[in-house]
């Protein structure tokens, strides 16, 4: 199976159920392919739970849903140990990171000390419980949901942690005849139940090693950098990209052009996904908002000119 078929099958399925996001349906794939995590940012009622796990379904293999809150504890993610009586031993019990798919539901209601447990398992894709570690799943993948403009009760997300999500996508407001086809429709969640796999874990390894096949010329790396490298000057940005960030752009490009039928690189694909990569990432001023960060990212966009046509194929 090749990456569009794959991009194809999952995009189809998931269709169904969240209408006209398609966009936002090959973003989430594209954090798949690439091992990333995904931050999904929008106001209730949006749809972002039911794309999650919309998507699960649809790729297989397990799933589980954490609903944060400020009394849930680092065992509550991770697991801990209980003693066994007829061994008189202990035993680790898993906790719900132990899946392929973990949907972190408002994320940002969690106290920091939680935060700590999950950026471990984001990082380094290991818990650590009682001086013992234990290793994530190989396709393992955290999809977050946050409300931005409820700060009552929330704790925000540290920097570094901020800086482990692959992307930041808003889903936003389905227009007008999608959203009446939805209220006339079945209930989403009934929906959702129904879905069936159309891919399963073997197919999303073998499209990763695809992915990884995707070339990139030396010119449109060097537009690719040319953006990293504008946020590390700019004088209205505290702290620009990362390394990682630069990285996470790379992989996310190659990505793209895999689902979409191409073997290289273009740097429209660059422009498409430079703000859902790039914006979060960014550290501005205490004033500063997520709208500030992408039209950060807008504006280096139109500043930097783009590579001709003939260097992209060298």
């Amino acid at each position: 199976m090749n990456l569009t078929e794959y991009r194809n099958r999952i995009v189809n399925c998931c269709r169904g159920i969240i209408r006209g996001k398609d966009d936002i349906i090959e973003n989430v794939l594209i954090c798949w392919l690439c091992g990333g995590h995904i931050l999904l940012e929008d106001v209730p009622g949006t749809g972002k739970t039911i794309l999650l796990r919309s998507f699960a379904k649809a790729t297989g293999g397990s799933f589980r849903r954490i609903q944060f809150t400020p009394d849930l504890l680092p065992s509550d993610l991770t697991g801990l140990n209980i003693f066994d009586q007829k061994t008189s031993e202990f035993v680790f019990r898993p906790g719900p990171l132990f899946a392929n798919m973990v949907l972190a539901d408002e994320i940002n209601r969690a106290t920091p000390r939680t935060q700590s447990a999950l950026l471990e398992a984001m990082a380094e894709k290991q818990v650590s419980v009682d001086g013992d570690t234990y290793p994530m799943a190989d396709l393992f993948m955290i999809m977050a949901t946050e409300n931005p403009l409820e700060s009552f009760g929330t704790f925000a997300l540290p920097e570094a942690q901020t800086d482990r999500f692959l992307m930041r996508l808003s889903m936003g407001y389905m227009k007008r005849e999608e959203e009446m086809e939805v209220i006339r429709g079945t209930d989403t969640s009934i929906a959702v139940e129904k879905l069936e796999p159309v891919i399963t874990p073997e197919d999303t390894i073998a499209a990763r090693k695809q992915a990884e096949d995707i070339e990139m010329s030396s010119d449109v790396l060097d537009y690719l950098m040319k953006i990293v490298e504008e946020t590390r000057v700019d004088a209205r940005i505290r702290a620009g990209v990362s390394t990682r960030g630069a990285i996470a752009l790379y992989r996310a490009s190659c990505a793209r052009a895999g689902i979409n039928g191409r073997t290289y690189v273009l740097p429209e694909d660059i422009k498409a996904l430079a703000v859902p990569v790039l914006a979060h990432r960014l550290s501005l001023s205490a004033s500063s908002n997520r709208s500030s960060q992408e039209e950060m990212i807008a504006g280096i966009l139109e500043r930097i000119p783009v590579p001709l046509e003939e260097s992209v194929f060298a």
